[in-house]
């Protein structure tokens, strides 16, 4: 069975299960819905994903019934239980508290960060990693519009999750792993979407990597902050935000490089504005192809 054949057949599986979290699934369904076997379905689904399918759709539940506890007020532990076809509300209960460190009852009052599971399609993954040195030697340029805007950041604070010595996303991963961002997703007073930053030197401990994953949260902020995360003060500051056009999303490292090159030939001189890139960190959005890829530099305003 070629690679690219795996990795289509598990994709299918993986979208099916997006699709039909509320209701049962069997490994009949996933193996009619890939095309193969039950039992080569379940072989090569934990190949690529790291998980058998059972676990793989209960980590999935456990996770979205933890954003509906988190966001929905006066909603019901055991209709959240049975929403996520779960047999019984003890069952729902046991099941959460081994995943998160803690029970339903007690996350829906006061939510702390906890690791979500959120994977990402294994097509997004293998199909763009394929020969991917050779994507980067024969890169070009492939975009036509960007919009380009500045925006106020205001005074925050930043919930981060250092690596040695990181300095991009897939050495970041190495380090750190692929799972920061379920975290980052978890925590209810972040003012933004998580973000993959950029940090400069004066806002990081020694001995880390420029590279790390964090959310902004608001200045006051004193809630729990995640095991093995830190939180620090960022200041005020103008970013310049470049958004690129709308992407198939196995083609997201291609308009990374794109927004890149545009950033590093980019003259903000001719509006009135340089880099500032001791103010604040740099940061990127989640690659998502129908907002095209977004990334922000710091500036400031120039002297008259």
């Amino acid at each position: 069975m070629k690679r690219e054949e795996k990795v289509l057949a598990v994709q299918r599986m993986q979208d099916y299960i997006e699709n039909h979290m509320t209701e049962t699934i069997t490994l009949k369904v996933l193996s009619d819905c890939a095309g193969y076997s039950p039992f080569h379905c379940s072989r090569i689904f934990k190949e690529l994903t790291g998980k058998a399918p059972f676990d793989y759709i209960r980590a999935l539940r456990l996770s979205q019934a933890a954003l509906k506890l988190r966001d929905e007020e006066k909603v019901k532990v055991v209709d959240v239980a049975l929403d996520f076809v779960f047999d019984s509300h003890e069952g729902f209960t046991r099941a959460f508290s081994r995943a998160f460190g803690i029970t339903p009852r007690r996350y829906s009052k006061n939510p702390p960060p906890i690791r979500l599971f959120m994977p990402d399609p294994v097509k997004d993954w293998y199909l763009t990693m394929k020969e991917g040195e050779e994507r980067m030697k024969i890169y070009e340029k492939q975009i036509d519009t960007v919009f380009v805007q500045v925006i106020e950041r205001p005074a925050r604070k930043l919930m981060v999750k250092w690596a040695k010595s990181a300095g991009e996303y897939f050495a970041y991963c190495e380090e750190a792993g692929c799972d920061i961002w379920g975290v980052l997703c978890s925590v209810k007073e972040a003012l933004y979407e998580p973000v993959g930053l950029w940090v400069p030197e004066r806002f990081r401990p020694a001995d880390t990597g420029r590279y790390a994953q964090g959310v902004e949260l608001p200045v006051d902020y004193d809630g729990p902050v995640a095991e093995g995360f830190d939180l620090i003060e960022l200041p005020p500051c103008k970013m310049m935000v470049f958004q690129g056009e709308p992407f198939e999303d196995e083609k997201f490292y291609q308009a990374v490089k794109d927004i890149e090159a545009v950033i590093d030939s980019y003259e903000p001189e001719l509006y009135g504005f340089e880099w500032a890139d001791n103010d604040g960190p740099r940061f990127q959005l989640e690659p998502q192809g129908y907002r095209g890829y977004i990334e922000a530099r710091p500036v400031k305003t120039m002297d008259t």
